[in-house]
């Protein structure tokens, strides 16, 4: 039996909000955090891994047909062909400081195709989400991307991938700079592909994320009148995707620049 999106996006928004719940305590807490190094500025700490684990029991109690991918823990098979996508805290460098830029991340996939996400950032309790022929919404008011023609008239969030040369994202940030536009960086991918959702940035460029960083974002951005480099769908649930994303007048300079820094895709 299919449930309908509408049902599925409800249970992911309230489960964004509770794992919220999670974390806030422990990011009011920080003394106690427990805290590891994955790699170069990849870190993880014991709130990550058990704000997954909540969001991954809640998904398998109300959807357990369906797969989930996270970022600390194993992926779970599912027969339903839905996956559901998820990182419990991204920003963990932002968090484990006390720097209140990080969130919940929640999306989900038929078939390699993002059908909905939640994005709900816990200090200062504003949820993004979106469901694909939906719209885009940030707490109940519908949202849009830019309108911007110029990068003069505002910023763009950029990301910078260990996965590829650091060369090639101070290539963009140049580029960018000589074009009059501006840079923009808070250390979460995802809470910055939100903010070009609601209009807050002209776009956001990335050589390389990872899906559970990404796919709800991108929604959003293309249910509030945005455009993106489109995913496959084949590969991009496991292998994570190039991002070039904004408001439709700001695009093609963005893939432009993108080409010049990254290269071919």
């Amino acid at each position: 039996m299919t449930l309908p999106l509408q049902h599925r996006l409800d249970v992911a928004l309230r489960i964004a909000h509770e794992a919220g719940e999670l974390a806030l305590r422990h990011f009011r807490a920080l003394d106690l955090l427990s805290i590891e190094n994955k790699g170069h500025q990849d870190l993880v700490s014991n709130a990550d891994r058990e704000v997954e684990l909540f969001v991954r029991a809640e998904l398998a109690r109300a959807f357990p047909d369906d797969g989930i991918v996270g970022e600390e823990h194993a992926p779970a098979s599912g027969t339903s062909g839905h996956i559901w996508v998820i990182d419990p805290i991204d920003g963990t460098a932002n968090f484990v400081r006390g720097i209140p830029a990080w969130c919940v991340v929640i999306a989900s996939a038929d078939n390699g195709v993002t059908e909905l996400g939640v994005i709900h950032e816990p200090s200062t309790g504003e949820t993004f989400y979106a469901s694909r022929g939906g719209g885009a919404w940030l707490d109940g008011r519908a949202i849009h991307t830019s309108k911007a023609t110029s990068l003069t008239e505002g910023s763009v969030g950029t990301g910078s991938s260990n996965r590829r040369p650091l060369e090639n994202v101070v290539r963009l940030i140049s580029l960018l700079s000589a074009e009059g536009g501006v840079f923009f960086r808070n250390a979460s991918g995802a809470l910055m592909l939100a903010y070009v959702a609601a209009g807050r940035l002209l776009g956001y460029c990335e050589e390389h994320m990872n899906p559970w960083d990404c796919l709800a974002g991108l929604l959003m951005i293309e249910e509030a009148g945005g455009r993106i480099r489109q995913p496959d769908p084949k590969t991009v649930v496991t292998e994570g995707t190039l991002i070039i994303a904004g408001g439709t007048a700001i695009y093609p300079k963005l893939e432009e620049l993108c080409a010049k820094a990254f290269g071919p895709a």
